[in-house]
C-alpha cells in the first residue's frame, strides 16, 4: 500500500477530517490534500507530526507491515531480556521456542485440516 493510502485510512480511522488533521501537524488542507493523492510527499518533519497526530509509529505511516521491524514495545522486550542473566535469557528462549511451535503446529493443522475439507 502506498503512503497516500496509508495516511488516508488512518486519518478516516481516526475521525479526523482533513482540515482538523492540518491543523493538528500545522500544515495546509490543501497540503493534506496532496499527501493523500500521492501528489506530494511530506518531509521527515512532517511523517513526525503526522505519526504523532495519528498515534502511530513513522514507520507504521511509511511501511507496510511486512516491511517494518519489529514495534517499539517488542524491541524493548528484547533489549531487557538481552541484560538479564544469561541462564534467565535461555528460559526466555525455550519459552519463545516453545509458542513459536505451538503456534506453528497449530497452523499447521488448521492448514492441514482445511486442505482436507476442501477434498
Amino acid at each position: 500500500m502506498e503512503f497516500s493510502q496509508r495516511l488516508f485510512r488512518l486519518r478516516k480511522a481516526r475521525g479526523l477530517s482533513q482540515q482538523a488533521l492540518a491543523d493538528l501537524i500545522g500544515v495546509t488542507v490543501v497540503q493534506i490534500y496532496r499527501y493523500e493523492k500521492g501528489a506530494s510527499q511530506p518531509p521527515f518533519a512532517v511523517i513526525r507530526r503526522l505519526a504523532i497526530a495519528l498515534g502511530v509509529s513513522a514507520d507504521a505511516l511509511m511501511f507496510d507491515r511486512d516491511e517494518r521491524r519489529p514495534d517499539d514495545t517488542l524491541r524493548y522486550h528484547f533489549e531487557t531480556i538481552s541484560r538479564m542473566p544469561e541462564h534467565e535469557q535461555q528460559i526466555v528462549r525455550e519459552l519463545l521456542d516453545a509458542l513459536i511451535f505451538k503456534s506453528h503446529a497449530i497452523n499447521e493443522q488448521a492448514t492441514n485440516s482445511y486442505v482436507r475439507s476442501r477434498r
